[in-house]
This record gives C-alpha cells, sequence and structure tokens, in this order.
C-alpha cells in the first residue's frame, strides 16, 4: 500500500525479457529509498507496485509480470519521461497524505494538455488512440469530480471530468510538478492511471444488489418498514 506521496526520482533501464533496474540516485532524497532497503520490499515505480529483488549500490533490480508489462508504460515504448517516481510502501502508523494507493494500475492514459496559472499546473489526461476500448472499461467508470486518482504513482484529485469519462483534469501545485515526473513529461507522453481503489469497492457492492432486497421471502417496501416498526 502506498500513499501517492512521491520520496524521490529515479531512472530505470530495462535488463531484457521482464526485469529492470532502477537507479535512485537523481536527486538529494535518494537517501529516503536506499536507507533501509531490503530484499522483498515492495516500492511504488510509477505507480506500479515492484518487489525489490536486488540491492544495488545505488538502487535496486525487480521483475514485472506480464500482467504489468501489458498493462502499464512498463512494458510500452511510449515511457512516460526520462525518470520514474519512487515510492516504498506506507508503514503502520506512518501519515497519510494522499489516499489509499495499491500500486495495481488499471490503465494507461495520454497527457492531453498543460496549463500554468499563478498557482497550479492544470493537466488533463485521455485515453491514447488505440487504447480507447480499454480506458472506457477500465478507468472511465470510476472517474469522478473531486475523486482521487494516481497518475504515475502521483496521489491527485479530479478536478473536472466529462460524463462519459473521456477525459480528466488535475490541478499539480508546485511542489507535486517540480518534485515528481509529471513536470518531464511532454504533450502524447503516456502515463500509469490507477483509479481510486474506494470507488472500485463500491462499484462492485452496487453491482451485486439485487433488483429488490428482500428478508425472509419479503420485499422490503415502506409498507414492510411501517408494519415492523420502522416508519
Amino acid at each position: 500500500m502506498f500513499t501517492g506521496l512521491i520520496q524521490t526520482l529515479g531512472t530505470i533501464q530495462p535488463l531484457g525479457g521482464d526485469r529492470f533496474e532502477l537507479a535512485c540516485g537523481i536527486n538529494a532524497t535518494s537517501q529516503v529509498i536506499l536507507q533501509d532497503l531490503a530484499i522483498g520490499d515492495s516500492i511504488a515505480v510509477d505507480g506500479v507496485c515492484l518487489t525489490v529483488e536486488e540491492i544495488l549500490p545505488d538502487g535496486f533490480i525487480a521483475t514485472a509480470s506480464d500482467e504489468t508489462l501489458n498493462r502499464t508504460t512498463l512494458g510500452q515504448q511510449h515511457h512516460s519521461a526520462a525518470y520514474v517516481n519512487l515510492e516504498t510502501s506506507v508503514r503502520v502508523g506512518s501519515k497519510l497524505g494522499g489516499h489509499f494507493v495499491t500500486g495495481h494500475v488499471d490503465g494507461i492514459g495520454c497527457l492531453q494538455e498543460t496549463v500554468q496559472t499563478p498557482n497550479s499546473w492544470e493537466m488533463c489526461f485521455a485515453a491514447p488512440p488505440a487504447l480507447g476500448e480499454v480506458w472506457q472499461r477500465q478507468i472511465a467508470r470510476y472517474l469522478v469530480t473531486k475523486g482521487s486518482i494516481a497518475v504515475n504513482g502521483v496521489s491527485l484529485t479530479v478536478a473536472d471530468c466529462d460524463p462519459q469519462g473521456n477525459w480528466f483534469k488535475a490541478a499539480v501545485i508546485p511542489h507535486s510538478y517540480v518534485q515528481t515526473n509529471l513536470s518531464h513529461l511532454q504533450i502524447g507522453s503516456w502515463v500509469n492511471i490507477e483509479s481510486d481503489i474506494l470507488g472500485k469497492y463500491v462499484d462492485k457492492l452496487l453491482g451485486h444488489r439485487p433488483t429488490a432486497a428482500t428478508y425472509a421471502g419479503e420485499e422490503i417496501s415502506p409498507t414492510f418498514l411501517a408494519e415492523h416498526g420502522y416508519l
């Protein structure tokens, strides 16, 4: 489990197949990752939960599953930027300043527009042209104005979206913009999108809701409730 508050930037180098080498020494905060890194730890790499398999002097090696490669930018040539966002898993008792991020990416988005305002950067994301159907199935249904979403592992709030969920906008404050690879994105860059897990659970529960709730074979209606002392 992660919070979507990025700790440092790193670089990623494919080693062939499904293995990657991650270097964490991009800036002064890299020690946050390296100081207590252990084999088996979970680290979010651009929002993708990977497991540390080997520790290097300035980073680590991890393997991505086929599902991860197919669903995220790690398996694509359109990788988001020269740098990747890194966050270690949250500890019990740690501050939860962002939102619950699992590191299980739903799909890939594409940066459509970035507009600088006096207080933030307004960024608009939508489906890449070839992945519209996947976006509608895996992402659009969970887009809610003022809801939470993770873009390359960065916890953001949906400022606006269309009713069909074809796109969404988020305002990125200067600190988040500068300290993450969102500032390195170009128009057309692909990013990893993870919707709010709470929305997924609500959607799942509502999908299993019976058309008419019953109790002991009787339909629960206003009349039923009045007869049983609830009105």
